[in-house]
């Protein structure tokens, strides 16, 4: 049967656009995607960033959270009831043992050294007179002139204004020392904080803290072990002075010793606390400041590293991909231990030397062929771990 015009010219038409269509496919395998090429022309290839697998001897660490503590905290307070007079201080300055921090208003104390000084004075004349009727009653006593109970009552009289006299100079030293205490002075070196009690507030005897005092040079940093640990912890301190770290922010900014590991663990937690002393020169710590802190056990010998983010997981665990021959990409499994730097211990799967891709394996597939974009060393910037 003869087609019709109309049935021609769809069939036509249909048959012009799958010709197009099929040329244009062969034009776009032709042309690629724009990028290298590996050999064949099948397989792209993939920009990556490599480092060299290391292998050097690293510190064991037992890697904590800490609290920085001030190596000793006073808080100032008064010693006498009285009104604020002067603050001889300003908010957060460092201060010296001895300065001047606080004035109690001192004329009520003052008053009371004159008057202790005066009772004194009457006192000690009423002694004098009684001493010398005493040794005339004891001469007259001797020569039978004076009964035995007017000698008895002459010196007593001598002894008892004697011992008033004691009392006075007693009474006129704690007057003084109480005027002292008018005057509040820094016991310790450190750094003060802010005022407290301020002038005109009325204050009294160790009730009212003042201001707060806080040794900083040199600090504590608090931290705690798991009980597990502190065997270990406590043959290697007896064997050697253990080194303790403290990062901040990623960077390392203070290096101390172990001084402390206290005498029992915490039921509740199942640790033990830990103190290490730090100079602190620079004042990089401070007080209540958390910090991560790394207790140096040890020194492994010979470890392989590699960094961090050239370790990815997968279904079957860790693997990295290795540069093999002509900068083809190898997976390979790897066992890793501790962190170190930003790097890991490999304990199996790598050798010294080699190279592992660190960035752009989201588009690597074993065998595929690599272009490296940029080499970038095993060693990066230190952290806390």
């Amino acid at each position: 049967m003869q087609k019709s015009y109309w049935e021609r010219s769809w069939i036509e038409l249909i048959g012009g656009l799958l010709a197009a269509s099929f040329m244009l496919a062969l034009a776009a395998c032709g042309s690629g995607a724009g990028g290298a090429k590996s050999e064949g022309g099948s397989k792209p290839t993939v920009p990556v960033q490599i480092a060299t697998v290391e292998q050097k001897d690293i510190p064991v660490q037992l890697h904590e959270f800490g609290t920085v503590e001030a190596y000793t905290t006073v808080s100032v307070r008064s010693q006498v009831v009285g009104q604020v007079a002067q603050v001889h201080f300003e908010e957060g300055q460092e201060v010296k043992k001895g300065d001047l921090l606080f004035t109690i208003d001192p004329r009520p104390f003052e008053a009371k050294v004159r008057q202790a000084r005066a009772t004194l004075v009457k006192d000690r004349a009423q002694a004098k007179n009684a001493k010398v009727q005493a040794d005339r009653s004891t001469h007259l006593f001797s020569q039978g002139f004076v009964s035995k109970d007017e000698y008895d009552s002459a010196e007593t009289q001598a002894a008892s204004l004697e011992a008033t006299v004691r009392a006075d100079e007693a009474a006129v030293e704690n007057a003084k020392l109480q005027l002292q205490y008018c005057y509040i002075r820094s016991p310790i070196d450190g750094r003060i904080g802010q005022v407290l009690s301020h002038e005109g507030n009325v204050v009294k005897i160790n009730d009212t803290e003042m201001a707060v005092i806080n040794q900083i040079r040199p600090v504590y940093v608090d931290f705690s072990a798991v009980e597990q640990q502190l065997g270990e912890i406590r043959r290697r301190q007896a064997a050697d002075s253990l080194e303790v770290e403290v990062w901040v922010g990623g960077k390392k900014v203070a290096t101390g010793q172990l001084v402390f590991i206290d005498n029992k663990v915490d039921s509740g937690t199942g640790t033990i606390l830990l103190k290490g002393l730090f100079s602190n020169e620079d004042e990089a710590l401070w007080p209540g400041q958390f910090v991560d802190v790394s207790l140096v056990l040890g020194i492994q010998r010979g470890a392989v590293l590699v960094p961090s983010q050239a370790v990815e997981t997968g279904q079957n665990g860790k693997y990295v991909y290795v540069v093999g021959d002509q900068m083809k990409a190898e997976l390979r499994p790897v066992s890793v231990g501790a962190e170190y730097e930003q790097q890991l211990v490999v304990t199996q799967g790598l050798k010294p030397g080699e190279r592992v891709v660190t960035d752009g394996q989201v588009r690597l597939a074993p065998g595929i062929k690599m272009e490296v974009r940029e080499s970038a060393p095993a060693k990066t910037a230190a952290s806390a771990g």
